[in-house]
């Protein structure tokens, strides 16, 4: 899955209205939440300027986690400067005129804390940890670089080289190179917005001056597009006035209209055959585009893919791996995120390595199988409690931490436009049925809606060697 930070970025593995989600609340019909359900303290408020503070309270330990989440990411960057959004993403780390480059790292890393940021489509958030005492200071740091950089050529420059490295390391030097998250989307989409190579091309990169820097920093990084969320050892009362007393002077800028990316589901299969150099076995990605964000079937879509390719005990690693053996392993991606966390068109993707023996149409009719039983038969009450289980307790082990409790609610505040989704979701999941999960396996797992990526070795694509006699005896 492509995961993008400034150090090792993109290795494997606009927010809507309260309206929609009310609208996913009421077609999931969820049931009573449960007296034992924890329940995350959500504390909402909007400043003046725009920007939306969501605070977690939680004492029990002296540290903070805070992320804050920008509502642009590679779908809104501009045409011919792909992979701008992301170079963006590493400027942010680069400096500013009152905190030149190093400072950044330096304040959080020498109290004992951390700090990231990553690019997906349609965010880019940036992370920190550290003891509650670092607080003001960490807060302090992101509304420096909220209301300015040090835009320069040289930091350019370095940061141009320094992603063009992470492509020849990521991709092109890589086996399969992330074909499974970055060629897919291009086979799959047919809107430039969805379907561009978010990594960049080197001669768009090469491109990126300072005019645009300067320009994506003034149309997406004001306030007003911003969910700034702090959890952990502060409280509301505390985490608002301290958000206000750095974030509130800043002022609002207008941020451009997106451009319509919508899309809608395939009605023909696509399919491609790729040679890889490096390889060596063949792989396949089979990807189908997801549900709309906040529809009906988006949470038993979280359902059926856990029950497809939800680990080893899935109904595609024991029918392809272990079962027919057709396949070395077997893993999933849903796009670049998450089943929650996307506000656009997503895919959900079968990634696979199989045996140089077997060939992918052998693979795909193995796949269509298993989703055709699922059709027909639904899933058994005793399995159906057991996947629940195993997508809430990931739902709740990554709310433990206080920095990914901070950076979920601050991804559900900037696309759902309500932070509070945290506390639906597992309502929403435990009220999925056997008959929600037949009918979106049968609506959206089908083979017009399927794009497929064959990635073989080059010598297996190589025309076989002609013999001498016959090479000889040409006119």
């Amino acid at each position: 899955m492509l995961k993008t930070t400034r150090r090792a970025t993109l290795g494997l593995l606009a927010g809507a209205s309260l309206a929609l989600t009310a609208a996913l609340a009421h077609a999931a019909t969820p049931a009573a939440p449960s007296a034992d359900r924890w329940q995350i303290p959500v504390h909402t408020k909007q400043l003046a300027n725009g920007l939306t503070v969501v605070i977690s309270p939680d004492a029990s330990s002296p540290t903070v986690g805070i992320s804050v989440v920008y509502k642009v990411g590679m779908r809104l960057e501009p045409r011919n400067r792909t992979g701008f959004a992301h170079l963006f993403e590493h400027l942010m780390f680069q400096g500013t005129p009152k905190a030149p480059k190093g400072v950044f790292d330096k304040v959080i890393t020498s109290g004992g804390g951390n700090n990231n940021g990553s690019t997906r489509p349609d965010f880019t958030n940036y992370i920190e940890t550290a003891p509650s005492s670092a607080l003001e200071s960490m807060l302090w740091l992101e509304a420096d670089r909220m209301t300015t950089l040090d835009f320069n050529p040289a930091t350019l420059k370095n940061q141009q080289d320094v992603v063009k490295e992470e492509i020849r390391v990521n991709v092109q030097n890589q086996p399969y190179g992330g074909f499974m998250w970055l060629d897919i989307s291009g086979l799959a989409f047919d809107k430039w917005e969805n379907a561009h190579d978010g990594y960049g091309s080197f001669v768009d990169l090469e491109n990126a001056n300072l005019d645009d820097v300067r320009a994506f920093h003034r149309d997406f990084y004001g306030p007003n597009n911003a969910v700034l969320s702090i959890a952990g050892d502060v409280t509301p009362a505390q985490g608002f006035a301290l958000a206000e007393k750095y974030f509130g002077k800043i002022a609002a800028r207008p941020t451009p209209k997106p451009s319509d990316f919508t899309e809608g589901l395939n009605t023909k299969e696509r399919r491609l055959t790729q040679p890889d150099k490096l390889a060596q076995v063949p792989a396949i990605a089979a990807a189908w585009k997801l549900p709309a964000r906040a529809s009906k079937d988006q949470a038993p879509f979280a359902v059926l893919g856990q029950l497809l390719a939800g680990g080893d005990a899935s109904r595609l690693y024991q029918g392809l791996v272990k079962g027919r053996e057709l396949a070395l392993n077997l893993d999933s991606l849903y796009g670049l995120t998450s089943i929650w966390e996307y506000d656009g068109p997503s895919l959900f993707t079968v990634f696979a390595l199989y045996k140089p023996t077997t060939n992918a149409d052998a693979l795909l009719a193995a796949m269509d199988e298993e989703i055709a039983r699922i059709v027909k038969d639904g899933v058994s009450d005793t399995e159906l409690k057991n996947l629940k289980t195993a997508l809430l307790a990931d739902w709740y082990n990554d709310l433990e931490m206080f920095l990914r409790r901070a950076d979920r609610l601050a991804k559900l505040q900037a696309l759902w436009g309500d932070a509070n989704v945290v506390n639906q979701v597992p309502g929403w999941i435990e009220a999925v049925t056997s008959a929600d999960v037949q009918r979106v396996a049968a609506t959206y797992l089908t083979t017009a809606n399927r794009s497929v990526i064959d990635r073989k070795p080059a010598a297996m694509l190589a025309a076989p060697a002609q013999p001498a006699s016959q090479a000889a005896s040409k006119p």
